[in-house]
């Protein structure tokens, strides 16, 4: 079991929640698509796919559902995505700020995003982050978020009253399967009727509302 002081309060999702990826997930999710002889899409349309695991999201944009050609679509992926896409990427403003209160009121985060473990870090990094975490969870091709969550829950990393926050119906569906509560944020990819339709707990309009979250916190930003 993890010790008690790493066991994260606030769980946060990383693309749509904290930063904007759409760029470079865009660009990506074509590059794969036209590396495996698939046309390229609009880029607006393929917003709507950032969150979910990239097999998912390739298995609804192409058709296949064979395992080693999902596989080889994401490998395209991330191929672009490690030399650029990772960095086509802007931090929502007000982020830093609210990270930072929740820190020093005593809150322990952690980060659990459906990418790759390695980008993850890379993208807290770049952004100066990554010190507000106790840990980063990445996820694996064919684990689904709530999956991902349960496991860390069994290992002790997530306390009984931890929250998860994210942009999309994945991140609460995620929370309430594992009996914690849930944050929408209204800023990612997910509409409104997308996430009210899955019955958060708590409603994020900014950044700053995350400080509602930890009873702890001071009175705001």
């Amino acid at each position: 079991m993890a010790d008690s002081a790493m066991r994260a309060h606030l769980l946060f999702d990383l693309d749509g929640t904290l930063s904007d990826p759409s760029v470079g997930i865009a660009r990506c999710i074509n590059h794969g698509l036209q590396a495996l002889g698939y046309e390229p899409r609009p880029e607006p349309s393929l917003h709507r796919y950032i969150g979910p695991p990239l097999d998912e999201t390739f298995r609804a944009l192409t058709g296949r559902d064979e395992v080693t050609h999902l596989a080889d679509l994401v490998a395209a992926y991330r191929v672009r995505y490690a030399e650029s896409g990772y960095a086509e990427n802007t931090l929502y403003a007000g982020v830093p700020e609210a990270l930072q209160a929740l820190r020093q009121a005593g809150a322990v985060l952690g980060v659990v995003t459906s990418k790759r473990v390695d980008f993850a870090e890379q993208i807290l990094e770049l952004f100066g982050l990554r010190q507000h975490f106790a840990w980063v969870s990445g996820g694996e091709i064919g684990t689904p978020k709530w999956q991902q969550l349960r496991q860390l829950c069994e290992q002790g990393q997530v306390a009984s009253s931890a929250v998860m926050i994210g942009d999309r119906d994945v991140d609460l569906q995620a929370a309430h399967r594992n009996s914690l509560r849930s944050a929408a944020v209204y800023w990612g990819f997910g509409s409104a009727e997308e996430l009210q339709a899955e019955q958060p707990h708590h409603h994020c309009h900014a950044p700053a509302d995350w400080l509602r979250l930890w009873p702890a916190s001071a009175s705001g930003l």
